[in-house]
């Protein structure tokens, strides 16, 4: 249903801003939520203007009143691995961040008198629960999903929409990243022609949008959804960025750590093959788009390319 009253937590962040950005634009109200307010710059075009509260979860700087306003919440920020510095990454801290800090914050949304959360989480512990025993991250990830959700009832609906890695970007630091590496498969840089051993499934940020506004209008309550795309070798996903930034390279795989695929990024380890199909059933009651990926790398060029055009023409000015 739209017209809701929705808060995106971390919508200023790359999955949560996509989402919000979706929700706008069929006629939710939306509130971003972030640490500070950002600035127009850092935004996408569909969320500039939207209003903003200021808050920390892991500070526990929300207050009831705060979140008493809004019939549902989207939780889209929970740290990962790509969030925190490597000596950063220690049992404490995925333990406060997650496993008792985002159950914490689902917990006082429901005091608060808000009727849904959804909590945008991670694939592993649900696609491969195995990981969970080698894994602090994976471990924590699954005790935010599972705890989050068994706060379902008393006319409170909590579910999880636990996606692969994401492929999309904002203005900012994903997109500065992302020019990198366009220059790297242009050749213009001067780093091996290579990719990472092993591979992945990838999911675009407008089709996890579509999910999590499918879980909002339709998700069951208490359920764990698990969401994904294409599951990709990193060498075709390399080989596909390449070809629609119009590089003629062609990229071999070799096993050793790749700058833009460190193995810290890789939680199942470089040389596995972490794939997976989500179950279609879901998938349609959801309705996100599928085979998505060539489309969201394709927006990713044309992003950059116009964003170097534009610095182009105003350092000739």
């Amino acid at each position: 249903m739209t017209g809701s009253r929705i808060l995106v937590v971390g919508g200023t962040g790359m999955i949560g801003a996509h989402t919000a950005a979706h929700l706008a634009a069929r006629g939710d109200r939306v509130t971003l939520s972030s640490r500070s307010a950002p600035s127009t710059d850092s935004l996408l075009p569909g969320i500039v203007g939207l209003p903003h509260l200021a808050g920390d979860y892991t500070k526990r700087t929300f207050t009831e009143s705060d979140l008493s306003a809004f019939d549902s919440i989207v939780f889209a920020a929970g740290n990962d691995v790509r969030h925190v510095e490597e000596s950063s990454e220690t049992t404490d801290h995925w333990r406060r961040v997650q496993a008792e800090g985002v159950p914490e914050f689902v917990a006082l949304a429901k005091r608060a008198g808000v009727g849904r959360v959804v909590q945008v989480g991670s694939c592993y512990h649900q696609a491969s629960p195995e990981l969970v025993e080698g894994s602090d991250y994976v471990w924590a990830r699954r005790e935010a999903d599972e705890r989050s959700r068994a706060l379902t009832g008393d006319g409170f609906a909590a579910i999880t929409i636990n996606p692969p890695p994401i492929v999309g970007s904002i203005p900012g630091r994903t997109q500065r990243r992302f020019a990198r590496m366009i220059s790297w498969l242009r050749v213009e840089r001067d780093e091996p022609l290579v990719a990472p051993a092993g591979g992945t499934n990838y999911l675009s940020a407008r089709s996890l949008a579509q999910a999590v506004a499918g879980a909002l209008d339709d998700g069951e309550p208490g359920r764990a959804y698990l969401v994904g795309d294409e599951n990709l070798l990193f060498r075709e996903y390399f080989q596909l960025f390449a070809d629609v930034a119009g590089s003629t390279v062609v990229l071999e795989e070799r096993d050793e750590e790749h700058p833009y695929q460190p193995d810290r990024f890789i939680v199942p380890g470089r040389g596995s093959v972490f794939a997976y199909e989500p179950p279609p059933e879901e998938t349609a009651l959801l309705g996100y788009d599928r085979h998505d990926i060539a489309r969201a790398l394709a927006e990713i060029v044309e992003s950059v390319d116009h964003d170097e055009v534009a610095e182009n023409k105003e350092g000739a000015a």
